[in-house]
Protein backbone atom coordinates (compact mmCIF):
# COMPACT_ATOMS: atom_id res chain seq x y z
CA UNK A 1 0.00 0.00 0.00
CA UNK A 2 1.39 3.52 -0.67
CA UNK A 3 2.60 5.50 2.15
CA UNK A 4 5.11 8.04 3.33
CA UNK A 5 7.20 9.50 6.37
CA UNK A 6 5.86 12.85 7.32
CA UNK A 7 6.23 15.15 10.32
CA UNK A 8 3.55 16.53 12.36
CA UNK A 9 3.92 20.56 12.03
CA UNK A 10 1.14 22.06 14.03
CA UNK A 11 -2.33 23.36 13.28
CA UNK A 12 -3.84 26.41 11.68
CA UNK A 13 -7.15 27.76 9.53
CA UNK A 14 -7.23 28.16 6.21
CA UNK A 15 -10.32 29.15 3.57
CA UNK A 16 -12.05 27.32 1.37
CA UNK A 17 -13.53 27.67 -1.85
CA UNK A 18 -16.92 28.26 -0.25
CA UNK A 19 -14.77 31.26 2.43
CA UNK A 20 -15.59 28.61 5.09
CA UNK A 21 -12.90 29.12 7.69
CA UNK A 22 -11.76 25.21 8.31
CA UNK A 23 -9.05 24.54 10.76
CA UNK A 24 -6.36 22.04 9.88
CA UNK A 25 -3.56 19.91 10.67
CA UNK A 26 -0.03 20.66 8.99
CA UNK A 27 1.53 18.02 7.67
CA UNK A 28 5.37 18.47 6.22
CA UNK A 29 6.12 15.68 3.80
CA UNK A 30 10.32 15.30 3.75
CA UNK A 31 11.84 13.73 0.88
CA UNK A 32 11.36 9.82 1.62
CA UNK A 33 14.74 7.91 -0.22
CA UNK A 34 13.74 4.46 -1.01
CA UNK A 35 17.16 2.67 0.47
CA UNK A 36 15.81 -0.76 0.05
CA UNK A 37 13.40 -3.14 -2.25
CA UNK A 38 11.94 -6.99 -1.45
CA UNK A 39 10.74 -8.77 -3.75
CA UNK A 40 8.47 -12.02 -3.67
CA UNK A 41 10.41 -14.37 -5.56
CA UNK A 42 13.57 -13.63 -3.31
CA UNK A 43 12.47 -12.30 -0.03
CA UNK A 44 8.96 -13.80 0.39
CA UNK A 45 6.87 -10.50 0.37
CA UNK A 46 7.07 -7.32 -1.82
CA UNK A 47 8.01 -3.94 -0.16
CA UNK A 48 9.64 -0.92 -0.01
CA UNK A 49 11.77 0.86 2.85
CA UNK A 50 11.52 3.85 3.11
CA UNK A 51 13.48 6.70 5.32
CA UNK A 52 13.69 10.13 6.13
CA UNK A 53 15.71 12.65 7.52
CA UNK A 54 19.93 11.80 7.41
CA UNK A 55 21.72 10.29 10.29
CA UNK A 56 25.49 11.06 11.71
CA UNK A 57 27.61 8.77 10.19
CA UNK A 58 29.31 8.75 13.86
CA UNK A 59 26.10 7.31 15.60
CA UNK A 60 25.53 4.28 13.23
CA UNK A 61 26.73 1.03 14.08
CA UNK A 62 29.09 -0.59 11.51
CA UNK A 63 26.26 -3.63 10.97
CA UNK A 64 23.59 -1.13 10.10
CA UNK A 65 25.51 1.01 8.25
CA UNK A 66 26.30 -1.73 5.86
CA UNK A 67 22.94 -2.45 4.70
CA UNK A 68 22.54 1.09 3.22
CA UNK A 69 23.49 0.85 -0.49
CA UNK A 70 26.43 3.11 -1.70
CA UNK A 71 25.32 7.09 -2.55
CA UNK A 72 22.33 6.75 0.24
CA UNK A 73 23.08 8.38 4.16
CA UNK A 74 22.16 6.46 7.00
CA UNK A 75 18.58 7.74 7.89
CA UNK A 76 16.82 8.61 11.45
CA UNK A 77 13.56 6.78 10.48
CA UNK A 78 13.12 4.05 8.69
CA UNK A 79 9.56 2.28 7.31
CA UNK A 80 8.56 -0.89 5.30
CA UNK A 81 5.58 -0.47 2.97
CA UNK A 82 4.26 -3.95 1.91
CA UNK A 83 2.42 -3.74 -1.65
CA UNK A 84 4.01 -0.26 -2.57
CA UNK A 85 1.79 -0.24 -5.77
CA UNK A 86 4.06 2.34 -7.19
CA UNK A 87 6.77 1.76 -9.26
CA UNK A 88 10.52 2.66 -7.42
CA UNK A 89 14.29 2.05 -7.15
CA UNK A 90 16.46 2.26 -4.99
CA UNK A 91 17.84 5.74 -4.24
CA UNK A 92 14.44 7.31 -5.78
CA UNK A 93 13.40 10.40 -3.55
CA UNK A 94 9.38 10.28 -3.33
CA UNK A 95 7.31 13.35 -1.94
CA UNK A 96 3.55 14.25 -1.74
CA UNK A 97 2.94 13.77 -5.55
CA UNK A 98 2.34 10.04 -5.11
CA UNK A 99 -0.95 11.30 -2.84
CA UNK A 100 -2.02 13.13 -6.19
CA UNK A 101 -6.19 12.42 -6.33
CA UNK A 102 -6.35 11.57 -2.75
CA UNK A 103 -9.09 13.30 -0.94
CA UNK A 104 -9.23 11.29 2.21
CA UNK A 105 -5.96 9.99 4.15
CA UNK A 106 -5.26 7.94 6.74
CA UNK A 107 -2.60 9.31 9.52
CA UNK A 108 -0.63 7.01 12.19
CA UNK A 109 1.34 8.51 14.59
CA UNK A 110 2.26 7.93 18.49
CA UNK A 111 -0.42 9.48 20.74
CA UNK A 112 0.73 12.05 23.23
CA UNK A 113 2.25 10.99 26.55
CA UNK A 114 0.00 11.15 30.03
CA UNK A 115 1.92 9.67 32.20
CA UNK A 116 0.06 7.82 35.57
CA UNK A 117 -3.58 8.53 35.18
CA UNK A 118 -6.35 7.44 37.41
CA UNK A 119 -9.53 5.66 36.30
CA UNK A 120 -11.34 8.96 35.69
CA UNK A 121 -8.81 10.45 33.59
CA UNK A 122 -8.01 7.51 31.84
CA UNK A 123 -11.51 5.87 31.12
CA UNK A 124 -13.74 8.33 31.89
CA UNK A 125 -15.27 6.96 35.08
CA UNK A 126 -17.77 9.25 36.99
CA UNK A 127 -16.56 9.11 40.54
CA UNK A 128 -18.87 9.06 43.34
CA UNK A 129 -20.20 12.61 45.08
CA UNK A 130 -18.16 15.37 45.73
CA UNK A 131 -20.61 16.37 48.72
CA UNK A 132 -19.62 16.81 52.39
CA UNK A 133 -19.20 12.98 53.94
CA UNK A 134 -18.40 10.54 51.31
CA UNK A 135 -15.64 8.80 51.43
CA UNK A 136 -15.83 7.56 47.49
CA UNK A 137 -14.70 10.56 45.25
CA UNK A 138 -11.92 9.45 42.61
CA UNK A 139 -11.23 6.31 43.45
CA UNK A 140 -11.83 2.60 41.33
CA UNK A 141 -14.06 0.97 43.39
CA UNK A 142 -14.00 -3.07 43.50
CA UNK A 143 -12.06 -4.75 41.29
CA UNK A 144 -12.99 -8.49 42.37
CA UNK A 145 -14.85 -10.48 45.03
CA UNK A 146 -14.62 -10.47 48.09
CA UNK A 147 -14.30 -14.32 48.79
CA UNK A 148 -12.80 -16.65 46.96
CA UNK A 149 -10.85 -16.41 44.68
CA UNK A 150 -9.03 -13.52 46.09
CA UNK A 151 -7.82 -11.86 43.23
CA UNK A 152 -8.46 -8.86 40.24
CA UNK A 153 -10.26 -10.20 37.49
CA UNK A 154 -8.37 -9.40 33.99
CA UNK A 155 -9.00 -6.82 31.60
CA UNK A 156 -10.40 -4.57 35.20
CA UNK A 157 -10.05 -0.96 33.96
CA UNK A 158 -7.58 0.19 36.47
CA UNK A 159 -4.90 3.53 36.57
CA UNK A 160 -2.00 3.02 34.74
CA UNK A 161 -0.07 4.81 32.49
CA UNK A 162 -2.54 6.67 29.80
CA UNK A 163 -1.29 7.24 25.85
CA UNK A 164 2.13 7.17 23.94
CA UNK A 165 0.14 4.63 22.28
CA UNK A 166 0.21 3.92 18.20
CA UNK A 167 -3.04 5.65 16.84
CA UNK A 168 -4.24 5.87 13.70
CA UNK A 169 -6.77 8.46 12.70
CA UNK A 170 -8.78 7.16 9.50
CA UNK A 171 -10.26 9.05 6.38
CA UNK A 172 -8.93 12.13 7.40
CA UNK A 173 -9.78 15.21 4.49
CA UNK A 174 -7.47 16.67 2.49
CA UNK A 175 -7.83 20.20 2.42
CA UNK A 176 -5.27 21.38 0.33
CA UNK A 177 -1.76 20.31 -1.04
CA UNK A 178 1.39 22.72 -1.10
CA UNK A 179 3.59 21.61 -3.50
CA UNK A 180 5.83 24.33 -3.12
CA UNK A 181 6.32 23.88 0.73
CA UNK A 182 6.10 20.25 0.27
CA UNK A 183 3.07 20.00 2.65
CA UNK A 184 -0.12 18.40 3.69
CA UNK A 185 -3.23 20.25 5.03
CA UNK A 186 -5.58 17.84 6.33
CA UNK A 187 -9.10 18.49 8.58
CA UNK A 188 -8.92 16.50 11.83
CA UNK A 189 -6.74 16.00 14.46
CA UNK A 190 -3.58 14.14 13.91
CA UNK A 191 -2.04 12.17 16.62
CA UNK A 192 1.16 12.83 18.38
CA UNK A 193 3.51 15.93 19.59
CA UNK A 194 3.98 18.92 16.98
CA UNK A 195 7.17 17.47 14.89
CA UNK A 196 6.41 14.06 15.87
CA UNK A 197 6.80 11.38 12.52
CA UNK A 198 3.13 10.06 11.23
CA UNK A 199 2.83 7.96 8.40
CA UNK A 200 0.54 8.60 5.99
CA UNK A 201 -0.87 6.39 3.50
CA UNK A 202 -4.52 7.22 1.20
CA UNK A 203 -8.01 6.06 2.83
CA UNK A 204 -9.03 2.56 3.11
CA UNK A 205 -12.37 3.04 3.96
CA UNK A 206 -12.80 5.85 1.70
CA UNK A 207 -12.01 5.69 -2.34
CA UNK A 208 -10.19 8.22 -3.79
CA UNK A 209 -11.36 11.25 -6.09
Amino acid sequence: MLGLLARKVGMTQVFDDDGNLVPVTVIRVDANTVIAQKQKDKDGYDAVLLGVDDAKESRVSKPCLGQYPEGIKPKKHIKEFRNFGKECNIGDSLGEEILEGCRYIDVRGISKGKGFQGVVKRWGFGGGRASHGSKFHREPGSTGQSTYPHKTFKNVKLPGRMGRESVTELSLRVVKIDKTNHLLLVRGAVPGVNNGIVVVRPAVKKQRA
